[in-house]
């Protein structure tokens, strides 16, 4: 039996701010942590959620959850380790999780990677109390397979659609005919171009990785210049002061260079993220 268990109850949460050296790093020190933590993701679980409830040793889902990475939408890649969870999922569903902001259900989470069993969400008080007295974390019961999932349906439509390159991606979903790619390509062309290129770049560098560090490193490298560099400023403009839904983003999707993408993604030196054990 575990001596304890850490229950995470993930509730309404959103992010939209450039996160702080803290907050990645908080990331790496809850997937390492040597306490086994449960986290029950109920509504909306978005940017800063994900990296709440999503990097721990069980990930529950119910009815009401709906889990996305909407952050191309205000300039940023994803973040607080959204970018492995995504670079881990089946085919290019992480690209597509990422440069569309698509929320997903329940059973498209299990599929994606987000989340590990689906529990009706009225299980939930007696099952947190019986955690919480200490019941062994193997003992969870629920559906683990990815049940009622429109990406399942859609896999290979993905697949076939979102490249390597962002101008590849776009040129696929041009040329498609199908209702499915022109609300894809719809999504696409409302987020920031740099930070869906920057996002397609760091998932290629993070495929088959499981070490959470490396994810950390680089979306700190984008965040930490978002600002200065990037679209942050006009994303938070046009969706949470002006509330236009206008934003006017630095560059178009014909624009970007993979220099561009280089510059927000190089080291950073002296400022680069590091972790506990590398400081000690």
């Amino acid at each position: 039996r575990w001596a304890l268990v850490a229950v995470v109850l993930v509730l309404m949460l959103t992010g939209c701010a450039a996160p702080a050296a803290e907050e990645e790093a908080a990331e790496y020190v809850m997937q390492n942590l040597n306490k086994p933590i449960v986290s029950f993701m109920q509504g909306f679980v978005m940017g800063g959620g994900v990296g709440v409830g999503c990097h721990v040793a069980t990930r529950i889902v119910g009815e009401t959850t709906q889990i996305a990475m909407p952050e191309c939408g205000i300039g940023l890649v994803p973040d607080v380790g959204g970018s492995r969870l995504l670079a881990q999922a089946p085919g290019q569903l992480g690209a597509y999780l990422g440069l569309t902001a698509a929320r997903i259900r329940a059973g498209d989470a299990i599929r994606a990677g987000f989340a590990d069993l689906f529990v009706p969400e009225d299980r939930w008080p007696s099952l947190i109390a019986n955690l919480c007295e200490g019941m062994d974390i193997s003992m969870l019961s629920g559906e683990a397979h990815p049940f009622d999932s429109e990406l399942a349906a859609q896999q290979s439509e993905i697949d076939s659609l979102f490249g390597d390159t962002l101008a590849a991606t776009v040129a696929a979903l041009e040329t498609a005919d199908s209702d499915f790619a022109a609300g894809v390509l719809k999504s696409i062309r409302r987020n920031s171009p740099l930070a869906m290129a920057a996002t397609l770049t760091m998932l290629d560098q993070l495929r088959g990785q499981t070490d959470i560090k490396s994810a950390l490193r680089l979306e700190y490298r984008f965040t930490s210049r978002a600002m200065e560099h990037a679209d942050f400023l006009e994303g938070i403009r046009a969706q949470i002061i002006d509330r236009d839904r206008n934003p006017t983003w630095r560059k178009t999707i014909d624009d970007i260079t993979p220099e561009d993408v280089a510059m927000m993604l190089a080291p950073l030196g002296a400022k680069e993220l590091t972790f506990e054990e590398e400081q000690s």
